[in-house]
């Protein structure tokens, strides 16, 4: 199942980067997959986050095809462009990934078996603000994505996933890659 979730998630993040709306069908793969190893490595907020992912990869399909209503382009037939993260929502962002972080860790301590549970409140709360900025198509996404890969690297490497912990390494060298690209095809 390690080896199957990595060979998927190479497969997202090649189509991540590309920026393809063909990359929504992988994330619902990946996020599948990655449900079920999550929780059976005690990685709960992370399992959680996968059906979160879930949920986006259908909401990011909609939005980048232009296809919600109050969506720009929502109109046209034309893909959602890549954009930069307006200033405003920076402060935003940061708190809602500070909040969620220090909530994972309470709801994580509750529970009592979580494994790491700082280290996956964090890896959690990053995953949230950037899958949405992702669904919004800010080249900034990336950001996030670079942050939380080590952590993400380290927590599979120690629960005995290798595989999925060097597809985590690779995304690291996608996310600068991907920082370079999507910044310079942005459109603002």
């Amino acid at each position: 199942m390690d080896i199957v979730g990595a060979a998927i998630g190479l497969v997202y993040v090649f189509s991540e980067y590309r920026a393809s709306r063909w990359f929504w069908p992988s994330s619902l793969l990946m996020a599948a997959f990655y449900a079920v190893i999550n929780f059976r490595i005690g990685w709960y907020a992370n399992a959680g986050i996968c059906f979160y992912n879930f949920v986006m990869s259908v909401y990011g399909l909609l939005v980048w095809r232009g296809l919600l209503v109050g969506t720009r382009r929502a109109a046209s037939a034309e893909e959602r462009p890549i954009g930069s993260c307006p200033a405003r929502y920076w402060p935003w962002l940061i708190v809602a990934t500070a909040a969620l972080t220090v909530a994972f860790r309470f709801i994580l301590a509750l529970l009592g078996e979580a494994t790491l549970p700082w280290l996956d409140g964090l890896s959690a709360a990053l995953g949230i603000v950037g899958m949405w900025m992702l669904s919004q198509k800010y080249w900034q996404q990336w950001i996030f994505w670079l942050v939380s890969e080590p952590i993400l690297v380290y927590i599979y490497l120690r629960s005995g996933y290798p595989a999925s912990a060097v597809m985590y390494a690779v995304y690291e060298v996608f996310c600068i890659m991907g920082i370079i690209r999507w910044k310079r095809l942005s459109i603002s």
